[in-house]
């Protein structure tokens, strides 16, 4: 963790943190104007994350024991390298606590459960994140479109 963030700490989810993640969530689809997008519900995620085969795992920032952030993440294999790398989904932290290094703790976190690649999409419109995520020396990976297929 930077050394600029105190009182701030790291952990994983448990499934007593299902409303706190789905509030987050809500708060992020928000920023990215996608509110109108979201389906998933508390159970979802209850089943999702904490059940019998649990899909991906949540990191949670704490500033002074309230809920600042998260990061959404699940671990990938990449072929080329023959390394698991991180995929991380949703990266978010609550406006109030941005700029004191919550971001870049909670990758640094990320970054240090693998020797391989950690990926993530970021919308093209938003610029400060994109800014961010350079400032910390990450780079757009050029060449490929994202595809996806919709229920």
């Amino acid at each position: 963790m930077p050394p600029s963030v105190t009182g701030v700490e790291l952990r994983e989810a448990s499934v007593d943190d299902v409303t706190t993640i789905h509030t987050f969530i809500g708060e992020l689809a928000d920023y990215e104007r996608l509110r109108h997008e979201v389906e998933i519900t508390v159970e979802d995620l209850r089943t999702h994350l904490f059940g019998h085969e649990p899909v991906a795992r949540v990191t949670l920032a704490f500033v002074d024991g309230e809920p600042a952030g998260m990061a959404l993440w699940w671990r990938t294999f990449s072929t080329f390298l023959g390394r698991p790398g991180i995929w991380l989904e949703d990266l978010f932290v609550r406006p109030a606590h941005r700029g004191r290094g919550l971001g870049a703790a909670l990758l640094a976190d990320l970054r240090a459960r693998t020797d391989g690649r950690v990926e993530w999409s970021v919308l093209d419109w938003n610029e400060p994140a994109i800014s961010f995520y350079e400032r910390l020396g990450a780079r757009p990976h050029a060449g490929w479109t994202t595809f996806r297929w919709l229920p």
